[in-house]
């Protein structure tokens, strides 16, 4: 039996970007069965209620094998709905949030070539929204850190570390301040890492890794950088900038029994229609998601020709310094895929 993806076109950019992604799915050939749903504040902002996501996707999702997630738009401001990707992190359990961070070959590299991959739990910190108002002058934000998440959090990041062959997990962290929740995180990761000798463990406060980033990135390639919500969300960014274009990150939300691919950037509503994004984040999403419900040959072809059309430079959108549509690079990924497959 083929396997089912729940698609959510989202928000901005999003539905163009996920048509382009469909493109090259269907020219590798993928068995997959995609059911399109809804969800975003494009959707909320016409029926209203207290989620982005209505029930008939939440009926979809459960019946799915994975998901796949185009930009989504997150209303701010007091009383309006959590995000679409943390709704769907906390109903499936996805603790493990995973953005590989690799330089593609003829792209901008503003301080030299990087290789690293940003691992970051998904399911609490910061993110679990639980604010309290003390009283008209204070309020106060939750961090839940359990030692549970921390440890599968740190098994995930030293099981990618050796699959792909990384010397070191660097665990993100403020041990030195916040002593309980920091600390909890920290003795869970040293916990886990005597079971992988040949692995080494390089702990960073928050505030000097982001220095470090900047000046010196390369002593971080080939390592996994793993930390708790918040942190990794703000370095997965500064990463994301070191290969040139947030349009080139894509990701992963895995869960033990469930997972959801996006691409890392936003829904840019100022974009929206003019057939002008990267599509790369989007389509290589796409490409994980394949290799994860069992197209490992199809999944590997969408990457090679996606790195094909970057190299070439000829069909390439303005942020990598070319003239292409949207579409027309998409276009010539496909078309690459299709060849590669023969």
């Amino acid at each position: 039996m083929s396997k089912t993806a729940a698609v959510i076109k989202g928000d901005g950019v999003g539905p163009e970007l996920v048509d382009a992604m469909l493109k090259v799915t269907e020219a590798a050939g993928t068995d997959v069965e995609f059911v399109m749903c809804e969800a975003g504040a494009g959707w909320w902002e016409k029926h209203g209620g207290n989620s982005l996501i209505p029930d008939e996707t939440w009926d979809i999702l459960d019946s799915s094998d994975a998901c796949f997630k185009g930009p989504t738009t997150t209303p701010g401001g007091i009383g309006s709905p959590r995000s679409v990707a943390v709704s769907i992190r906390s109903k499936y359990n996805l603790y493990a949030n995973v953005r590989p961070i690799k330089t593609f070959p003829n792209s901008s590299a503003p301080l030299g070539d990087v290789e690293m991959v940003c691992v970051r739990e998904g399911t609490e910190g910061l993110y679990i929204g639980e604010e309290i108002q003390l009283t008209d002058d204070v309020s106060i934000a939750i961090r839940k850190i359990t030692r549970t998440a921390s440890h599968k959090i740190a098994s995930y990041a030293f099981e990618e570390a050796k699959r792909r062959g990384y010397d070191a997990v660097v665990p993100i962290h403020k041990s030195n301040i916040l002593k309980l929740t920091c600390g909890s995180f920290l003795e869970e990761v040293e916990k886990v890492g005597k079971n992988y000798p040949g692995i080494e463990i390089w702990p960073y406060h928050i505030d000097n890794i982001a220095q470090q980033l900047i000046k010196n990135p390369q002593i971080f390639n080939k390592k996994v950088l793993l930390s708790t919500n918040l942190f990794m969300d703000v370095i997965s960014e500064e990463c994301s900038a070191l290969v040139g274009s947030i349009g080139l990150i894509y990701s992963a939300n895995i869960g033990d029994s469930f997972a959801m691919f996006e691409p890392a950037h936003g829904s840019a509503p100022k974009y929206a229609g003019q057939d002008k994004v990267n599509p790369v984040a989007t389509v290589l999403a796409g490409a994980w998601m394949l290799d994860y419900l069992g197209e490992k040959e199809k999944s590997e072809a969408i990457f090679k020709a996606t790195k094909r059309v970057i190299s070439e430079g000829k069909y390439v959108t303005y942020d990598l310094g070319g003239n292409a549509k949207l579409s027309q690079m998409a276009g010539e990924i496909a078309k690459y895929t299709a060849e590669i497959l023969k």
